[in-house]
C-alpha cells in the first residue's frame, strides 16, 4: 500500500472508530448488509483476510479459478491454505463459474437454448464459444467441486456470473441445475473495477458510506489487474468501520431473507455438492 493511502486509512478508521462505543451493548443488529467478494488475482486477499478476521466480519466469496499474480490460479494449490483458513473463520463460499465465463448473448431456442460464452480464464481464455445448458451448469459445479474440497464445506447453491452478465433463459437453465443467481445492490457496487485516476479510493468511500442501505448486498474483488490504487484493503476497513458506526452489522448470504428457501432446497442436481446446512 502507498504511504499516503496507508496514513489516509488510518485516519479515516480511527475517526470512523469513535462512533462504535455507542453501538455497544446493542442487543442484536437489526440493519444488515451482505458483503460479497468474487475472485480476482488475489493479490490483496491476503490483506482483505486481515481486515475482515480483525473486524470480525463474515463474508460470501464466489470463487472462478482466475489467473493470479502468485500461484496457480486463485483455487489452485497455492491458495489452497488461504481457502481452508477462511472456511474456519466462518465464511460463505459459492461459485462464479470455473473459468470465469461471461455471458455474451443467448442462441437457439426456447426449448433448446444455447450460449454465447467468452471465458477470461482457463484453456479457453479469450475465445467466443457456444454452451449448452449442460455445458454451462458442469462449469459452474466444477468450481463448487473445487471450493468443497478445498474448504471442508459445501457451497451455498447461489451462483454469480462473471460480470453480472445474464439472460433469463441462463438464469433458468442455472435453476434448473441447482443454482440461483446473486447479484448485487445499486449502491453494493463498490467500484474497486473502476480506474483509479477517475475513481479514486477516498470518493469511492465517500460514495458507499452515502449510499448503502440495510439489506443491500456489497460486492468487491480480490483483485483487479487494471486498477493502479488498490481498492482492497485501503477502502475495505474504513468502509466496515464506518458501516458500523452508521449501526449496519455484515451477515453471509445464508442469512439473506431472500434466499432462505434456497438454503433449504435438495442437493445440488448432479454435483454430488450438498447445500450449506445439509
Amino acid at each position: 500500500m502507498h504511504r499516503a493511502t496507508e496514513i489516509w486509512v488510518r485516519c479515516v478508521v480511527l475517526a470512523a472508530g469513535a462512533a462504535l462505543p455507542l453501538l455497544a451493548g446493542a442487543a442484536s443488529c437489526k440493519q444488515a448488509v451482505y458483503l460479497t467478494f468474487d475472485t480476482g488475482h488475489m493479490g490483496v486477499a491476503p490483506w482483505v483476510a486481515e481486515v475482515l478476521k480483525r473486524q470480525d466480519v463474515r463474508v460470501t466469496f464466489f470463487a472462478a479459478h482466475e489467473k493470479t499474480q502468485q500461484g496457480d490460479g486463485s483455487l489452485g494449490e497455492h491458495w489452497a491454505p488461504w481457502w481452508r483458513e477462511r472456511a474456519l473463520e466462518g465464511h460463505a463460499f459459492a461459485t462464479h463459474t470455473w473459468d470465469h465465463a461471461y455471458w455474451r448473448g443467448d442462441l437457439g431456442t426456447p426449448d433448446k437454448p444455447l450460449f454465447k460464452i467468452r471465458p477470461s480464464s482457463g484453456e479457453q481464455v479469450g475465445q467466443n464459444l457456444v454452451w449448452t445448458p449442460a455445458v454451462y451448469c458442469e462449469n459452474l459445479q466444477r468450481a463448487a467441486r473445487r471450493l468443497q474440497a478445498l474448504t471442508g464445506q459445501a457451497p451455498l447453491p447461489l451462483f454469480r456470473a462473471p460480470g453480472g452478465k445474464t439472460s433469463p433463459a441462463l438464469l433458468s437453465a442455472a435453476k434448473a441445475c441447482g443454482w440461483t443467481h446473486v447479484g448485487w445492490s445499486a449502491a453494493g457496487f463498490l467500484g474497486d473495477e473502476l480506474p483509479s485516476d477517475s475513481h479514486p479510493n477516498a470518493a469511492l468511500l465517500q460514495k458507499a458510506l452515502k449510499n448503502i442501505r440495510s439489506g443491500d448486498v456489497l460486492m468487491a474483488h480480490l483483485g483487479i489487474w487494471s486498477r493502479q490504487d488498490p481498492w482492497a484493503p485501503a477502502v475495505l476497513e474504513p468502509l466496515i468501520v464506518g458501516l458500523k458506526a452508521k449501526g449496519f452489522c455484515f451477515a453471509t448470504l445464508r442469512e439473506h431473507p431472500q434466499y432462505r428457501a434456497v438454503m433449504a432446497q435438495q442437493p445440488l442436481s448432479g454435483t454430488g455438492v450438498q447445500p450449506s446446512g445439509k
